[in-house]
């Protein structure tokens, strides 16, 4: 088997923090996003797993599906979820909007500013996750710590910035949004005790387990890569130490049964 400690890189952001512990040090710089990525020379991933550091609002976007990745020669859409680690007592997500409205309607309130009081605003606390489907409209409060689950692509088209001096894409947000309320449900499945399914496809499964011995794991229905993000414990992948704030990737979901220890941990895999 091969099991691969990705290797972080910090990413500084206008709206990130500089404390981001335990887990990450950010040497006094604002770094908003903590990503997991495989050596140069390696093929691109099937997903992309971050952890986001939030001080203020991200600007509120949208993102393609598959086909309309296609037809602007990238691979693939972004479909993406979140699992929330740490969230301040006022903080929201935005996703979707209280009610649909027109493509003018939208437009008009992307550019007037308006279009913060026709998103659905969501409190949410730790513990809480958000499958985001393509098309979503969607905006990250501040005063969050979350990890964030996605199909590997770096599409995003901003509708609205708060005035930021930043490029907004509303030609292309228009052609892919979905000016309507959010439907998903998000519910957490039981896979076995203290093991949920948080997501099952489209484009990738998501499982929440909490293990007293990840050795002993049930069959999650996982198969293919699999990206294996510890949140809190220890133990090891086939002798190697892991710990909370790495994110390994196995060669195949057969690859989990060299797991040890205990905590929890995030396993993601492509649908």
């Amino acid at each position: 088997m091969t099991a691969i400690r990705l290797t972080p890189r910090r990413v500084a952001k206008p709206w990130g923090r500089t404390d981001i512990g335990p887990l990450f040090d950010a040497s006094g710089e604002r770094i908003g996003e903590i990503w997991f990525e495989l050596p140069a020379d390696s093929a691109e991933p099937a997903l992309l797993v971050k952890y986001l550091f939030t001080s203020e609002a991200l600007s509120v976007q949208v993102h393609p599906d598959d086909a309309q990745a296609h037809a602007i020669g990238a691979r693939q859409g972004k479909e993406e979820a979140w699992v929330i680690l740490d969230a301040a007592d006022d903080a929201v997500i935005g996703l979707g909007l209280e009610q649909r409205v027109s493509p003018d309607q939208l437009c008009a309130a992307a550019l007037d500013g308006s279009i913060e009081t026709l998103i659905d605003w969501k409190a949410v606390a730790p513990g809480d996750h958000f499958h985001v489907t393509p098309g979503t409209i969607h905006a990250i409060g501040g005063g969050l710590s979350l990890i964030e689950v996605q199909q590997y692509a770096d599409i995003t088209y901003r509708l609205y910035d708060y005035g930021r001096p930043r490029e907004l894409h509303l030609d292309e947000a228009m052609a892919c949004a979905e000016a309507g309320p959010y439907l998903t449900t998000n519910l957490r499945v039981p896979v076995a005790v203290g093991i949920d399914r948080l997501v099952d496809g489209p484009k990738f499964g998501l499982i929440d387990a909490h293990s007293e011995d990840f050795a002993s794991l049930p069959d999650l229905g996982a198969h293919g890569p699999t990206w294996f993000i510890p949140v809190d414990g220890g133990g090891a992948i086939d002798g190697a130490a892991w710990k909370p704030g790495e994110c390994w990737l196995l060669d195949d979901a057969a690859d989990l049964a060299t797991l040890a220890g205990r905590g929890r941990a995030l396993i993601a895999w492509q649908s």
